[in-house]
């Protein structure tokens, strides 16, 4: 169960946005949504090889205050690491979002 002075970090929220690059294809841009405490919990690492290309992608949990606005649409930004949500869960007790989240470097 988290408490809510576990929350301890400031993250910011973006939400994807798209408009027609005139190419035929889109251009993504990310708004801000709002910015949120946040407790991030790093869960693994592991590094990939990827068309020859070597990278890494670190694996966390970020736990929020329940919202009903977060999807797989959106992504966090926490200082320096952008990550890329995985999936949006309630936390047992409901007043909580735990949040899989994605962080590549490249």
């Amino acid at each position: 169960m988290t408490a809510p002075g576990q929350l301890n970090r400031r993250v910011v929220l973006e939400a994807a946005s798209e408009s027609d690059d005139g190419q035929g294809g889109v251009t993504r841009l990310y708004d801000v949504v709002t910015v949120l405490w946040a407790k991030v919990t790093p869960l693994s690492a592991r590094s990939e090889s990827e068309a020859h290309r070597l990278g890494a992608a670190l694996r966390a949990t970020i736990t929020i205050r329940k919202r009903n606005d977060v999807s797989t649409r959106h992504r966090f930004i926490d200082g320096i690491r952008t990550y890329r949500v995985l999936a949006v869960r309630e936390s047992a007790d409901r007043r909580f979002l735990d949040i899989d989240a994605e962080q590549r470097e490249d």
